[in-house]
């Protein structure tokens, strides 16, 4: 007979296999094509070493997704049972999973706030259990085909600190889907991790000798042979071990005389494939013996015998011979637990597929009967193998069971695979869709196709006619809420304006239905409609149970706040603070998650910062990821507007780099990336940034984030004087202003779109925008908005040839700003100002001004517009306080916009000197002034003091005020001393 291969070719990997587990925690990547050893590494490993419970999951290539299947499977094998293992209460989680421990496990746990909730307390348990069950090392077997849930759960392993578990997984790189999750682990594993990565190459040719000698009894291999098989089998293993006993079967080689003999090579005909050598040798066996792997490769899973013949459709007889031959041919292997598989999935692919289409289909029937007697019911295998046998029936009785253990494990993303199928593929009933649709969570349907499946079924129950009113109503319902959770707001809005009149008074789903339609997302609809659309659902919501009504009031102060209305705040004061229950708690967080975010861009930046850290404190505490994520990423963007940019830009990138947020967050945060950019003077990478952000949010409907990267832009394409560009970034987002009746959106992009207008010398377009500005946050308690129109007021003025009345415009807008606090746009009001005195002949002022200006910017970490204000500074040459303009030396300042040119290059107007603010700000330090106190004396901001101090410590090149003090006096800078001069 032919022996099983030895393990040839591998020590190196053996070795470095060994290496790294020594020291964990560790992850151990397994690369290399079908056949190539990967699982052979893995079983010598486990034979040789010390290593404690180290359990295999093995990820199938089912056609339905079974949540976290391979490592439940792993699981299984390392326990029979949880009694005992003291585990917390977090481990009632684990239910969905494991039925058959409830009695053992602890109480279910509240709902979770979504899928990533769900998610996030299931991996935790889980992680909780392999500890208890001191699991040293998961395997993970041919994770290429691993569903999302178990990917996610590898990359909450290692992000874990410390990791509690090492991980070796193996895979096919070939047969990695694009954007998988599994790219993520192989290419960012966490610090602290000992890592190796092994990829399996192909035998050279006297390994691929030594391989068939060690089937072949230790007979030496000619080198002509060797070469023969390596030519044919490009040294796989498995393929020169599926050659070598199809050689066997014909007596291509054959036993003689204590050895081994061959016939002449050009006489042997080698398979071109595995899958052609294995199905014929499979064609050698036995009747029984075919059944039985027929039947091995219908089940696809390991499985007992018992099984294994009911599929096969044999007696026990016929079963135990059939087994037997096939466990001799080395097709099917069995483990200890007496269960039997495919060596190799190749083969069974192979079989499975030689084996004719009735008969599969007859198979698939029994495989499902015979896994129906299991307890507890393993409910998406029974689904894949009734829909494989065309039992529309069981499938869709089974494929909803799956969906929803899928649902109660937080794996919303399978159930919505599940449901999809039935849906599009089973031909239900019309009157059956809507329940189905129903279970599909919002943004779980991943792809446009998957979306665009569910809608054209439901579309074609409502235009079946077989639908009562009430049933038509529940089905545009759930039409409507799955196009809305994927963007899709104007075709969602129409479908739930068709759905309110047939749902039923005090329902949950039509206050939901009104208040989404009084959102203004989507570009059709004016702002008036949403309006009259809250206000029914006021009077929808006191109709709903008590329990449902704080998380309407939340949505239903968001539409409030979105459209201006500051009606808003009071109908989010009425969720209470306090909560008594998890469901309060989290409503809570859902309210100041919202709330945080519509203060921010109301301009009530404390409030926002407030409301925010709490959001992100409960959802840390309690585990809701996806409030959190949100909280984090408008944070984020908090600090942008608030001047915490130190550190900025390391944290959006972090963010960013995980991975893992929702579209409108990510996109949030990518902005804020985007303006860094453009502070820091890096323009062509920041335009490309704010046009993507832009672009991308535009397709997901969310009008009113679109006007910010489009008032980014606009700036840019003034300062490189493209006014056209600039008019048209703007156009599309202030119309969709206007249509919404919503003008706190337009705070960053009026004063860009004014600009844009002037520029292109069309004063009265601009005139008329200012004035529908003023009139639109007109008695708004909205900070942001009300200084974003004085600086709208400061433009029009300095576009109209009135510097003076620009100043004192561009002097109200800077302090409203300063007040907020959002510096960098105070700093650039400032910049507005100065140069509108340079054109009203305050020279002296101005300059000042500017070089102030300059200074906080460079503080900030604004470093491009520090850099162009000190360019501009130096075309004013050294001079005594009051000179005259050295001829030649002027700046063109023909408006505020601060891009005027420059004509003439000269030198520094301080350099190292200190300005003469800088100089009042020294002399009252030294008088014992405090920065406050010098702030209220001089009428500047606080931080604007703390800048002039910083600037002066560092000119002065003292690191204390003391010393600045001490300085200053040494140098005569004390009352009636003056600013030396550079060549002092």
């Amino acid at each position: 007979m032919v022996a099983p291969p030895a393990f040839v070719g591998r020590r190196r990997e053996l070795a470095v296999l060994a290496e790294t587990l020594a020291s964990p925690p560790a992850v151990v990547l397994v690369e290399g094509e079908a056949g190539i050893g990967k699982s052979r590494l893995l079983r010598e490993f486990r034979a040789a070493s010390a290593v404690r419970l180290m359990p295999t999951a093995e990820c199938p290539p089912l056609h339905d997704p079974y949540t976290l299947g391979p490592v439940v499977d792993a699981v299984h094998q390392a326990t029979d049972g949880v009694a005992g293992l003291g585990l917390s209460d977090l481990a009632g989680a684990l239910r969905p999973l494991f039925p058959e421990w409830a009695a053992d496990l602890p109480p279910a746990p509240e709902p979770a706030e979504d899928a990533r909730a769900a998610r996030h307390r299931l991996f935790r348990a889980l992680v909780e259990l392999l500890d208890r069950l001191d699991v040293a090392v998961l395997v993970v077997e041919d994770v290429h085909w691993a569903d999302d849930a178990t990917l996610e759960f590898l990359l909450f392993v290692t992000s874990r600190r410390p990791q509690p578990v090492s991980l070796v997984v193996t895979y096919r790189p070939e047969d990695v889907p694009a954007g998988s999750l599994l790219l993520r682990l192989s290419s960012r594993l966490p610090p602290g991790t000992t890592r190796a990565r092994l990829a399996l190459d192909p035998l050279d040719v006297a390994e691929t000798a030594n391989l068939v000698s060690s089937m072949l009894g230790g007979e030496r291999m000619s080198a002509e042979f060797a070469a023969f098989l390596h030519q044919h089998t490009d040294g796989v293993p498995l393929a020169v071990e599926e050659s070598v006993r199809l050689m066997h079967d014909r007596a291509d080689v054959t036993p003689y005389g204590g050895g081994w003999i061959r016939r002449h090579l050009a006489d042997i005909d080698v398979p071109p494939t595995v899958r052609d050598s294995v199905v014929e040798r499979s064609g050698r066996l036995g009747e029984d013996a075919q059944a039985m792997l027929r039947a091995a490769a219908v089940l696809a899973e390991p499985a007992n015998e018992a099984t294994l013949a009911a599929v096969g459709e044999l007696t026990a007889d016929h079963s135990a011979a059939g087994l037997a031959e096939a466990l001799d041919c080395g097709l099917l292997r069995d483990d200890e637990r007496g269960l039997v598989s495919f060596r190799h999935g190749l083969a069974c692919r192979a079989v499975y597929e030689a084996t004719p289409r009735p008969l599969r289909r007859a198979m698939h029937l029994r495989a499902g009967r015979a896994l129906e007697g299991m307890t507890p019911q393993p409910v998406v295998r029974l689904a894949h193998h009734f829909r494989e046998a065309d039992d529309t029936g069981s499938w869709a009785r089974y494929a909803e069971r799956a969906a929803d253990v899928a649902t109660e494990a937080g794996d919303w993303v399978a159930a919505s695979v599940l449901l999809h199928g039935l849906l599009t593929s089973a031909g239900l009933p019309p009157a059956a869709m809507a329940p189905l649709a129903a279970k599909i969570r919002p943004g779980s349907l991943t792809g446009r196709s998957r979306l665009r499946g569910v809608v054209a079924a439901l579309r074609t129950a409502l235009d079946s006619g077989a639908l009562d009113a009430g049933e038509q109503a529940a089905t545009r319902y759930r039409l409507g809420m799955l196009l809305a959770s994927n963007y899709d707001y104007d075709d969602a809005q129409r479908e739930l304006e068709l759905a309110v009149p047939g749902l039923r008074p005090g329902s949950v789903a039509l206050s939901h239905a009104m208040t989404l339609l009084g959102w203004p997302l989507g570009a059709s609809r004016p702002g008036r409609a949403h309006r009259d659309w809250l206000r029914r659902a006021a009077d929808a919501a006191s109709l709903v149970p008590a329990a449902e009504r704080p998380d309407l009031a939340t949505k239903r102060a968001v539409g409030l706040l979105l459209l201006d209305d500051p009606d808003g705040w009071a109908v989010a004061a009425t969720v209470p603070d306090e909560f008594a229950t998890p469901a309060q708690r989290r409503s809570v967080a859902f309210r100041d998650m919202n709330m945080g975010d519509l203060a921010m861009r109301w301009g009530r930046y404390a409030e926002a910062r407030a409301r925010l850290d709490n959001a992100w404190a409960l959802a840390e505490e309690h585990g809701y990821p996806r409030y959190g994520e949100v909280a984090r990423a408008n944070l984020l963007h908090l600090d942008w507007f608030t001047g915490r940019w130190d550190g900025l830009t390391a944290r959006t990138s972090a963010y960013e780099a995980s991975g893992e947020a929702m579209p409108l967050n990510r996109l949030e945060v990518s902005l804020v990336t985007g303006l860094m950019l453009a502070a820091n003077g890096r323009r062509s990478e920041a335009e490309c940034a704010l046009a993507e952000v832009m672009t991308q949010m535009g397709e997901l409907g969310a009008v009113h984030a679109v006007v910010e990267p489009a008032a980014a832009l606009a700036r840019l394409h003034l300062a490189a004087g493209r006014v056209e560009d600039a008019l048209r970034v703007t156009a599309q987002p202030i119309g969709v202003v206007a249509l919404k009746e919503a003008w706190l959106w337009a705070t960053d992009l009026a004063p860009a779109r004014v600009d844009a207008l002037l520029a292109a010398g069309r004063a009265e377009d601009a005139a008329e925008l200012v004035a529908a500005f003023e009139a639109g946050v007109l008695g708004r308690n909205a900070p942001a908005p009300q200084a974003a129109l004085a600086l709208c007021e400061g433009i029009l003025a300095a576009g109209q040839g009135a510097p003076e009345r620009a100043a004192t415009a561009f002097t109200r807008a800077a302090a409203a700003w300063e007040a907020l606090p959002r510096p960098y746009d105070a700093l650039l009001a400032r910049e507005r100002r100065a140069r509108c005195l340079l054109a009203a002949g305050r020279r002296d002022a101005g300059l000042s001004s500017l070089a102030e200006v300059a200074a906080g910017l460079s503080d900030l970490g604004a470093s491009a517009d520090a850099e162009r204000l000190r360019e501009c500074l130096t075309t004013y040459g050294p001079r005594e306080h009051g000179a005259a303009e050295p001829e030649g030396r002027r700046t063109t300042v023909d408006d505020a916009s601060g891009n005027g040119e420059r004509r003439r290059r000269g030198r520094p107007g301080y350099g190292d000197r200190l300005s003469p603010r800088e100089l009042e700000v020294v002399r009252l330090l030294i008088d014992g002034k405090t920065n406050p106190q010098i702030a209220e004396a001089l009428v500047l901001s606080r931080q604007t003091v703390n800048s002039h101090v910083g600037s002066a410590m560092r000119k002065l090149r003292v690191s204390s005020r003391t010393a600045l003090a001490v300085s200053a006096v040494e140098r005569g800078l004390a009352r009636d001393g003056r600013a030396p001069h550079d060549d002092e």
